[in-house]
């Protein structure tokens, strides 16, 4: 099996928006869909990012502080996962519950092995 990992860009926006209700719900899907990843054997690791950070730039080193990017393009968070082949890995991220939203993105990437 390879590793992939993926990363979430967006949504917040919307979800912003939910009442208290309609976010609480929205938190379940993404526990039943991790929890399904992980009873399937595919879950490796997974974690939301904090929106601040800092950053290194070039060669002399300068160090700023984030965000990094604006809006759908920030990385929210990132769930690492094991699937036989890229069309796979596809098919777990098609039920990400950031895909209810417009402005969400999974990011698929394969980890190479070193």
């Amino acid at each position: 099996m390879k590793e992939y990992l993926f990363l979430f860009r967006g949504g917040h926006q919307e979800l912003e928006h939910q009442s208290p209700e309609q976010a609480q719900l929205h938190m379940q899907k993404w526990v039943e869909w991790m929890r399904d990843l992980q009873e399937k054997g595919c879950l490796l690791n997974a974690q939301p990012l904090d929106h601040s950070g800092r950053k290194i730039t070039g060669s002399k080193k300068i160090v700023t502080d984030g965000a990094f990017m604006e809006g759908n393009e920030m990385v929210g968070g990132y769930l690492m996962c094991k699937a036989d082949h890229y069309d796979s890995a596809i098919e777990m991220a098609m039920s990400c519950p950031l895909l209810d939203f417009d402005s969400g993105i999974v990011e698929i990437r394969e980890i190479k092995e070193m």
